[in-house]
């Protein structure tokens, strides 16, 4: 599966609340659990920067998964956070 292919990759999780989490996949399941380590959220916000919450080894539970997307290292090494400023993304309506 494609997921196999970002096992130990830095990937982007966007769950179906509209959070950020960023993190090395350790694994995953059929269910599409997913095992993230070194993680930390980006929480966003129109009127401050992105602020980055620490989490560790974090698990996310597969009906809360919405999107998962490698990330280029190169340009999160280039990206400053300190001075980006976004809305919140919107949890997903089902």
């Amino acid at each position: 599966t494609l997921l196999e292919t970002m096992i130990k990759q830095q990937v982007s999780v966007i769950t179906a609340d509209g959070r950020v989490i960023i993190g090395i996949l350790r694994g995953f399941d059929n269910a599409i659990n997913l095992i993230l380590e070194d993680s930390v959220e980006r929480v966003f916000s129109a009127n401050s920067p992105v602020e980055a919450v620490p989490l560790g080894l974090y698990v996310i539970r597969g009906d809360n998964v919405s999107l998962v997307g490698e990330l280029d290292p190169e340009v999160e090494r280039r990206m400053d956070l300190s001075r980006l400023q976004a809305d919140p993304l919107r949890p997903v309506v089902t």
